[in-house]
């Protein structure tokens, strides 16, 4: 393969400004697939679940794609870096394409749980090579952020149209078209970015590479015992099946970081750790993955199965969330390159995002919707300062040497925060909700009908609401009050699991402290080389 080094253009990037714009849409367009995922699949998942009859598996609907995405983050991160990134764009895309037509064929909650970890492989390579790709553009820190306005616009248009889509789809069309959804995005993405994305390389990785795959695979033993442990704990206690799960994850994790300190071509450098501003950083990534896929996931589930809303209106509610991240992102590139301290942005960031976790706490039915609107515009926000300044400071820290491990790390470590946050989360929902449930119906002498309340898809499937209160009238039980009691149990065990994510997001203001002082400026780096 011949390589030339690719010139530099003004204003400290590599391409002219059109090819800039061309190669940056092939970027926008991938990271729209990103987003329309996530963000239709959450305003659709509790009729998915509703569907596939499974809510002991609707934490795993996240977290499957998340542990999958953890795992391929840092190893396509560590071969972008240096073969070079568009070759496992391209593939990334055809991957999680795949996958999500998959997803819409799934039967049951298993195979769609599984479907789901195909495609969070597809999200990891694609997350792990595309963000990094900018900075390759756009090697001046200054220049980079005023891009990235470009790309947090395309991540919004996916985001507003996200919440409202996933609800008039999944309302009128069946939720197996969120996921067909993906299919015509993934085809505009592998054109734009197979004709325009440059392919670049850095100079300095010569020689044969090598992949640290058992610190792959200790990562996902490590990472899926503790997701195990954390599901299996509310049912089974503490047994022997739980502890062994905990044994092993933090065994795995101890011979992890044993392994990653003596090996010279480690998927976790170990140094990177060591830096005070990167293990500061990263540690702001879990915190606020854990905050943000929290809300993501179980704002909608409060608003359908606890207020009663349909998808769409579920969807509207939602949308101004997704909406202001894209907002927050574009006043932030304004702001954070104009100010002496650009670390005040995750003070304030993280504090919006506290805010705003504590408003769906006290959200009840009767708020109005505009109240509730406001709420979702302050998270909204929270995460538009947060999330690209936590990425552009790390970068900044990593130097070009490290850049697409230091991002794929990044990335990685929100989406550890992310699956930790909803498999907390959502055990401590369902645990909460069937005690609430329980005592209840033994209130009123029905406990043989746990098993139809236990789930609450029964507070989202309208047909099923119908029979069941059918049988309980029959029956000679108040099937109305029986259901209200299943709501309120549903609103409570939700506004405390969103109180943790409130408590973490607090956590995050006093933690950013650590983060040293950043400062913003035009910096010379390396040249990247183009590949032919």
């Amino acid at each position: 393969m011949a390589v030339h080094t690719a010139a530099h253009h003004s204003a400290g990037q590599v391409l002219p400004f059109r090819e800039s714009l061309m190669a940056m849409l092939g970027i926008c367009f991938v990271t729209m697939l990103v987003a329309l995922d996530q963000t239709v699949v959450g305003t659709a998942l509790p009729t998915i679940v509703a569907e596939l009859k499974g809510f002991d598996l609707y934490a795993w609907v996240a977290t499957s794609y998340l542990l999958t995405s953890v795992i391929t983050v840092p190893i396509f991160g560590r071969l972008g870096d240096y073969y070079g990134r568009k070759p496992f764009v391209i593939a990334s895309i055809v991957v999680f394409t795949a996958a999500s037509a998959l997803c819409g064929m799934a039967n049951n909650m298993l195979f769609l749980v599984l479907a789901r970890g195909l495609q969070g492989i597809g999200g990891g390579m694609l997350v792990g090579t595309a963000f990094a790709c900018i900075a390759d553009l756009f090697p001046d820190s200054v220049v980079r952020l005023r891009w990235q306005v470009m790309m947090s616009s395309a991540f919004g248009i996916a985001n507003a149209v996200g919440p409202s889509l996933g609800g008039i789809l999944t309302q009128y069309y069946g939720w197996r078209s969120v996921f067909y959804v993906n299919l015509p995005v993934g085809l505009i993405s592998v054109f734009f970015v197979w004709r325009f994305l440059p392919h670049l390389r850095h100079i300095k990785h010569e020689g044969k590479m090598r992949l640290d795959w058992q610190g792959a695979g200790l990562i996902a033993i490590a990472l899926g015992s503790l997701q195990l442990f954390v599901e299996m704990l509310p049912k089974h206690g503490v047994s022997a099946g739980t502890l062994v799960l905990l044994v092993v994850s933090v065994a795995c994790g101890y011979a992890l970081w044993k392994w990653e300190r003596r090996c010279d071509y480690a998927i976790l450098p170990v140094d990177m750790f060591r830096n005070k501003s990167l293990s500061a950083l990263f540690t702001l990534a879990i915190l606020g993955g854990f905050t943000m896929f929290s809300l993501l996931f179980y704002a909608p589930l409060l608003f359908q199965g606890g207020f009663g809303m349909s998808p769409k209106d579920a969807g509207l509610i939602i949308t101004p969330l997704v909406v202001f991240i894209t907002i927050g992102s574009i006043l932030n590139g304004r702001i954070v390159t104009r100010v002496k301290n650009p670390n005040a942005m995750l003070y304030v960031g993280f504090a919006l995002l506290a805010i705003s976790c504590l408003g769906v706490v006290i959200a009840t039915r009767s708020m109005p919707r505009p109240l509730l609107m406001a709420i979702m515009v302050l998270g909204g926000m929270g995460l538009g300062f947060v999330m690209p300044n936590l990425t552009v400071f790390a970068q900044l820290t990593a130097g070009r040497e490290h850049l697409g491990i230091a991002t794929a790390l990044l990335q990685s470590l929100r989406m550890i925060g992310g699956m930790v946050g909803t498999a907390l989360t959502g055990t401590l929902i369902t645990h909460l909700y069937a005690s609430g449930v329980q005592l209840s119906l033994d209130k009123d002498n029905a406990g043989h009908w746990f098993g139809d309340l236990s789930d609450p898809q029964i507070l989202i499937n309208h047909d099923a609401q119908t029979t069941l209160l059918s049988q309980l009238v029959a029956a000679g039980h108040n099937g109305v009050a029986l259901l209200e009691s299943a709501r309120e149990s549903l609103v409570a065990a939700i506004h405390i699991g969103i109180a943790v994510a409130a408590v973490v997001a607090v956590i995050a203001v006093w933690q950013s402290r650590r983060v040293p002082p950043v400062r913003l400026k035009g910096t010379k780096v390396e040249p990247a080389v183009m590949a032919e």
